[in-house]
């Protein structure tokens, strides 16, 4: 595991100019742009070649990229506040891990809608692109978890287990790994299903209900201090999952019922 990249020192003036003698590049934050920019170039790609969208401005990418950190940051403080509340200086430290994923994507999801909508951007099939955009950044940031020790699994003594860190010498099992192979597992899958879908928002539907089932499986398997709905029961991972699923099959079998009915009028 690997948290830092490097460091570099800070010329005198840059010192004085920012009152810091030297400036740590973090594995997470360094994986996550990276997963950003991915992800961006695939979304313009895929919107241009599917969609005719020729004019998907930067703004777009770091306008979700500011959603996501907030959203993601909020709901990690959320998850044990009177910690942050006690310890502010604890917040200063935004850049070596400490994300909560769903945070990110409920904050995220409406701003999109948003935008799409302000732009006259056809919405459903934009989120099927970004359906596979999101696994795509959500892999490479997992894989920044697993850099920095974070978001580590329970106890295990099989020889899948390993030392992070922040486990004190106790060997655990790595569902930082797990979730990136879920991920791409998922990505596949959506790629597949992509070429016959039925209805447009169809992968988009999809891919909340895949990721939601396969994180809470992976959940149990979660061995950091992350909080839960019902105390060492439901998390607040599996909870969230649990009402994306519901509201997901909704929509799917309101489209789904949809498209048959056109099909029946014509």
């Amino acid at each position: 595991m690997y948290p830092e990249l490097f460091k570099f020192q800070l010329s005198n003036f840059l010192e004085s100019l920012f009152g810091v003698k030297q400036i740590t590049v973090y594995s997470y934050a360094a994986l996550i742009a990276l997963g950003t920019l991915i992800a961006a170039l695939y979304t313009k790609w895929r919107a241009k070649k599917e969609l005719g969208i020729t004019n998907l401005s930067n703004t777009f990418f770091y306008s979700i990229f500011i959603a996501g950190f907030i959203g993601g940051k909020l709901f990690y403080y959320l998850q044990d506040p009177m910690l942050y509340i006690q310890n502010p200086s604890l917040m200063y430290n935004n850049f070596s891990g400490g994300f909560v994923f769903y945070g990110s994507f409920v904050v995220i999801i409406p701003y999109v809608i948003w935008y799409l909508k302000k732009y006259q951007i056809s919405v459903l099939p934009m989120l099927d692109i970004l359906a596979i955009t999101t696994t795509i950044v959500h892999a490479i940031g997992r894989f920044g978890c697993f850099c920095a020790g974070c978001c580590f699994g329970a106890p295990t003594d099989r020889s899948i287990g390993l030392v992070f860190p922040t486990t004190h010498g106790v060997s655990v099992h790595p569902t930082q790994l797990y979730e990136v192979a879920l991920l791409l597992v998922i990505m596949l899958l959506l790629l597949i299903f992509k070429k016959r879908k039925q209805f447009n928002g169809q992968v988009f539907l999809v891919y909340l209900i895949l990721y939601a089932f396969g994180r809470g499986v992976l959940e149990l398997f979660r061995g950091d201090d992350r909080g839960f709905v019902v105390e060492n029961i439901v998390s607040h991972s599996q909870f969230i999952g649990l009402c994306l699923i519901t509201i997901s099959s909704y929509f799917y079998y309101k489209f789904y019922k949809q498209i048959n009915i056109n099909i029946l009028n014509t």
